[in-house]
């Protein structure tokens, strides 16, 4: 399984900016032990840095299990697709994948979000490829956003590209209709 780091906006890390407290948070959690609370995993103790005086609540830290929702589109990462993929287990996996900046890729994603809702058996995921994705995408072999990936069993097995929805749905069947 993957694991997200949240810090609340409210939590702070004496003399570090925002982005480094996410960094020194996931430190912190890595290294310490993990408790299981209702499902979740929470820092167990408060982690202090001697040599910066750097401390972290873990009343405001937490650390939880990524896991698809269904009906929904989950955002993934470098670290987080592939553990996602294998936990997705028997079914079919959707990846969009996406620039920013990418128009079409904005005009498509309502409607990708909109089947993420109407196939509740699917595995819907979306995937910025940006700078720190682009190991990934490259692995994909992407050439165009936007472009979808059809995995089963944590193999590409349909790919669309541009903002052709018909074409997508189709596929979504077909993968279906070939468990």
């Amino acid at each position: 399984m993957a694991l997200r780091i949240s810090l609340s906006p409210s939590a702070s890390l004496r003399g570090t900016s925002s982005h480094r407290s996410t960094a020194v948070v996931a430190w912190c959690s890595h290294h310490r032990l993990l408790s299981a609370d209702s499902g979740r995993r929470t820092a167990a103790m408060i982690w202090r840095d001697a040599r910066r005086g750097l401390r972290v609540s873990p009343v405001r830290s937490s650390l939880e299990m990524v896991e698809p929702t269904v009906g929904q589109v989950t955002e993934v990462n470098k670290d987080t697709f592939w553990p996602l993929v294998k936990a997705a287990g028997t079914k079919i996996v959707v990846l969009d994948m996406y620039t920013q900046w990418c128009g079409p890729c904005k005009v498509i994603a309502p409607k990708f979000k909109e089947l993420s809702e109407k196939h509740l058996d699917v595995v819907f995921l979306k995937l910025d490829c940006n700078q720190d994705n682009r190991p990934l995408a490259k692995e994909l072999g992407i050439k165009v956003v936007p472009t979808f990936k059809i995995l089963k069993q944590s193999k590409v097995v349909k790919e669309v590209t541009g903002a052709k929805l018909d074409d997508l749905v189709l596929a979504i069947e077909t993968a279906k209709c070939t468990q």
